[in-house]
């Protein structure tokens, strides 16, 4: 094993109006955007991690290959602040047990209890609390 070993610094999505996406993001997390260079827009840097937000031509076309998971005491509780920012619910996974949301460029994410949960073999889950 290496001496230094590799370390995720950011995450970056890319976005067709990234200052839009750094704003929903932004107030949904409560980090504020903090800096902006060339096609970049960063929210504040938490536990070491960067959230940046990337200007691309091309526009979401498929589901994401990865996707946050968000914490909340309320998860269904947040769903409506979540509409009200410009995010929508994704009525196709309501089986799963999460509460899987999309941005407003479409991008997935799940709000999850920060209470225990447990997952079935299919992933859908049990909220334990």
């Amino acid at each position: 094993m290496a001496d230094s070993p590799m370390q995720i610094n950011a995450l970056i999505v890319d976005a067709t109006d990234p200052e839009r996406l750094a704003a929903f993001w932004s107030e949904l997390l409560g980090r504020p955007v903090v800096g902006r260079m060339g096609p970049y827009v960063w929210l504040r840097r938490e536990n070491g991690l960067g959230l940046g937000f990337q200007r691309t031509a091309v526009p979401k076309s498929s589901k994401n290959r990865m996707h946050f998971d968000v914490t909340s005491p309320d998860p269904a509780g947040e769903q409506q602040r979540i509409e009200t920012l410009g995010g929508q619910r994704l009525e196709q996974y309501a089986d799963g047990g999460f509460l899987v949301m999309a941005d407003p460029e479409g991008n997935e994410f799940c709000v999850i209890p920060e209470g225990p949960f447990e997952l079935d073999d299919e992933g859908r889950a049990n909220y334990l609390g």
